[in-house]
């Protein structure tokens, strides 16, 4: 999770007001963007207007910033909310595991160097998949190249293996008008199936299964 903007009992409270969650992913602890938007109109003047700095950073704030709470200032929130329910929709289409909170989005914006409101923008999430989404897809490429299913030791092996590529090969989407491009990320049974194939035993089946269709051929095997 990314750092408090700004600290003080005003900020704390306007990022934190307890709420039950109406949008979002549902692993998600983010308030509803109502009650977001109340607590920042409740904030300090101080709180408001570091707020509205770091909007004007992440190019969402147009014009001179301040701290009066207007429909300017409205808007501004609504732009970050939009740019965060899109965070959102992609951490479900991943699967991912970790919720994305607002703060998260303001600070990606800032250090992507996001500029332009109406460009692309780029987010990067990274998807690790569990041992139970993984177990089905090893024990399938198992029973294809090794003839067996894997042992326990050995999905956890294979999965700490994909797990850390995962890690290095993060999902890269732009957004911009009319378009939406998906980069990187691994694709598990390729990954699976290439370690697998390496391995001795992979290569004996090979061989193996190859002089049975041999022998049967030349009519040694019935």
């Amino acid at each position: 999770m990314a750092e408090p903007i700004y600290s003080g009992p005003d900020a704390a409270r306007a990022m934190s007001t307890p709420a039950t969650q109406t949008s979002g992913s549902a692993t998600s602890s983010e308030v509803a963007f109502d009650v977001f938007v109340k607590g920042i109109s409740q904030a300090s003047n101080e709180a408001r207007l570091a707020l509205a700095q770091r909007l004007k950073e992440a190019g969402i704030w147009k014009g001179k910033v301040s701290s009066k709470f207007d429909l300017k200032y409205y808007t501004a929130l609504a732009k970050l909310e939009e740019k965060y329910q899109g965070q959102v929709a992609l951490d479900k289409m991943v699967g991912a595991t970790t919720p994305t909170a607002r703060y998260d989005v303001l600070t990606s914006i800032i250090s992507g160097g996001d500029e332009d409101d109406d460009g692309p923008t780029t987010t990067r999430q990274t998807y690790v998949t569990s041992a139970s989404q993984t177990a089905k897809l090893l024990n399938t490429v198992a029973v294809d190249l090794l003839e067996r299913n894997l042992t326990k030791a050995e999905q956890a092996k294979y999965l700490k293996m994909i797990n850390a590529e995962q890690r290095k090969q993060p999902s890269v989407q732009t957004a911009g008008k009319g378009f939406v491009t998906t980069k990187g990320g691994v694709d598990e049974e390729q990954f699976i199936t290439e370690k697998l194939q390496a391995t001795s035993e992979a290569k004996n089946v090979r061989a193996t299964d190859a002089y049975t269709i041999l022998m049967k051929e030349l009519g040694g095997l019935d």
